[in-house]
């Protein structure tokens, strides 16, 4: 249900990395074998830190049980980070959190959105594909080691 989501607040931070930390480890163990490259914890905390407090971003969240289900942050014209907790996988989570995050940027103004995607995600990038995404052929070295490759999708808003 739309009304279960809420603003993410700094007190979330931890909440936040603990989600991404599951749904990572759960879909990216090929791209970051943990035996090799630990989750970095402490510099994803501080990063959802600056993120929660960054002008323009919004975080909604969909608390569940036992922490979060699921999380979409996004700013005015960018998807920057969908979760869902592997717990909560098939229950329409990632599909509501895509769709808050594109309305939300839609009623902005944009006519376009944009978001970035491991190219080694193959569940990710199916999953936007299906919703109408588009790669744009524009590719970036992703912030954690060792740097493995993003993509660059957009999804046609249509007017506003």
């Amino acid at each position: 249900m739309a009304s279960d989501w809420r603003p993410a607040t700094p007190d979330d931070a931890a909440l936040l990395t603990d989600l991404e930390r599951a749904a990572n480890l759960a879909t990216l163990g090929h791209v970051f074998p943990p035996d090799l490259h630990p989750y970095p914890y402490d510099a994803v905390l501080a990063r959802w830190r600056r993120t929660l407090v960054e002008p323009g971003v919004r975080v909604d969240v969909r608390p569940g049980p036992d922490g979060l289900a699921a999380l979409a942050a996004y700013d005015t014209t960018t998807l920057r980070h969908l979760a869902v907790h592997p717990g909560h996988w098939g229950a329409g989570l990632a599909r509501e959190a895509a769709g808050r995050a594109t309305a939300a940027i839609r009623d902005g103004g944009a006519g376009r959105a944009l978001l970035w995607c491991l190219r080694e995600n193959h569940n990710a990038r199916g999953f936007y594909a299906h919703l109408g995404w588009r790669a744009t052929g524009l590719t970036r070295a992703a912030e954690w080691v060792p740097h493995p490759e993003e993509m660059e999708y957009e999804l046609d808003l249509g007017p506003s």
